[in-house]
């Protein structure tokens, strides 16, 4: 036997631990399946990660259009630099992340065994907790994830597997890093996870449930205290985080307030306040979406475009000047088949920009940033000429 933790709740439900990098947890999958002879096993997978893994597919030119013109790009990022730390470990270990899902679904259908798929889907998980995350707490975690750094306290894989309270206190740690995201990352996906489990497990079917270590304590206590979350509170925990009124209205004020300086000056006839208006507020969003997509290294004819869509794009909430220097960056320099299907295997910082696709997405994203800098920026210029 393996020294891969699993927790019996019943005698027809256990529930595996794994670390998604770790080749004995590839191994112990498959013991698992071997020896406790289930009918069903159940991943800790959404549809979307279950397609990727199962095709080992990442990307395409199709879907990477798509992220763009949906403004996604961020939270693909963010998912492959969680993805790049994962990676530190896996590498040593000579797996990749998910290896022991793919291995469990893998297994199962080589036994004809039924696979059922328990997790949240992973851009609603991204999302929320996003969402959930403090400003001072979206910059320390990006910076963390972008530093190379080699942490040399960081313990090993086994180690994890091994030591629970070890793997608590660091589950600990992240919630109070960020408690945003700790009850998003971990409360909330023990909670779904426990009520995937028993609207799946009638007492009947014997399930082999495989889940990462950290969450086997927060699925125990829910199903043994029978906190378990119904249907209806499932279908909460699985939606989109809803912006509020206030949140809703701020990127408006700023186009109003210079729409409503435009009337003003149209109306007492000043010229000379139009054309200093229009010049502050071309340039600034200009020069801030150029240097935007500069940093991100987009071509020359992205950086124009960036800088050419973004007073306009700026006074319109609906349209993003990233859209079109990444729309633009995608057909100059497109990405190859090779680096579409790498583009979640990177390793660095410096990655993202040598592979074609991460560069896309790079430019969509800092293209955005540079032309709501420049808006800001032009605002308080207005403001400032004003008083």
């Amino acid at each position: 036997m393996t020294d891969t933790p699993y927790i019996d709740i019943s005698p027809t439900l256990r529930i595996l631990g794994t670390a998604h990098v770790s080749t004995a947890s590839v191994e112990a999958v498959r013991e698992q399946i071997s020896s406790y002879q289930p009918e069903c096993v159940a991943v800790e997978l959404c549809d979307s990660r279950y397609q990727a893994l199962t095709s080992d597919r990442r990307l395409d030119k199709e879907g990477l259009l798509k992220v763009v013109k949906e403004g996604k790009a961020p939270l693909v990022l963010l998912q492959s630099l969680l993805a790049a730390e994962q990676r530190k470990m896996g590498l040593d270990e000579g797996q990749q992340p998910g290896a022991e899902l793919l291995a469990a679904v893998q297994e199962a259908e080589a036994a004809e065994l039924e696979v059922a798929l328990i997790d949240r889907d992973i851009q609603t998980t991204l999302r929320r907790a996003w969402k959930k995350m403090r400003f001072r707490e979206k910059v320390r975690i990006l910076w963390s994830l972008l530093g190379d750094d080699e942490d040399d306290d960081a313990p090993e894989v086994s180690e994890l597997l091994e030591n629970q309270d070890l793997l608590t206190s660091l589950m600990e740690e992240l919630r109070t890093f960020s408690p945003g995201a700790g009850l998003v990352l971990i409360d909330e996906r023990d909670s779904y996870l426990a009520g995937k489990l028993a609207l799946l497990h009638d007492g009947k079917k014997k399930t082999l449930a495989v889940v990462g270590a950290g969450h086997l304590k927060g699925i125990e206590k829910h199903l043994a205290e029978e906190s378990i979350p119904d249907e209806a509170s499932l279908h909460d925990l699985n939606q989109l985080p809803v912006r509020g009124r206030i949140s809703k209205s701020i990127p408006w004020l700023i186009p109003l307030f210079v729409m409503s300086l435009i009337g003003y000056s149209l109306a007492t006839g000043s010229k000379d306040s139009l054309i200093e208006m229009f010049t502050v507020w071309t340039a600034a969003n200009a020069v801030f979406a150029a240097l935007g997509c500069a940093l991100a290294r987009g071509h020359p004819l992205a950086i124009l475009t960036a800088a050419a869509a973004s007073p306009i794009t700026s006074l319109n909430p609906t349209l993003a000047a990233g859209w079109f220097a990444g729309y633009v960056q995608l057909k100059i320099k497109e990405p190859t088949a090779e680096d579409l299907q790498q583009f979640l295997k990177l390793e660095s910082l410096g990655s993202f920009w040598s592979n074609k696709a991460g560069r896309v997405l790079m430019v969509t994203s800092l293209s955005n940033l540079g032309s709501m800098a420049g808006a800001w920026f032009a605002a308080t210029g207005l403001v400032g000429s004003l008083i």
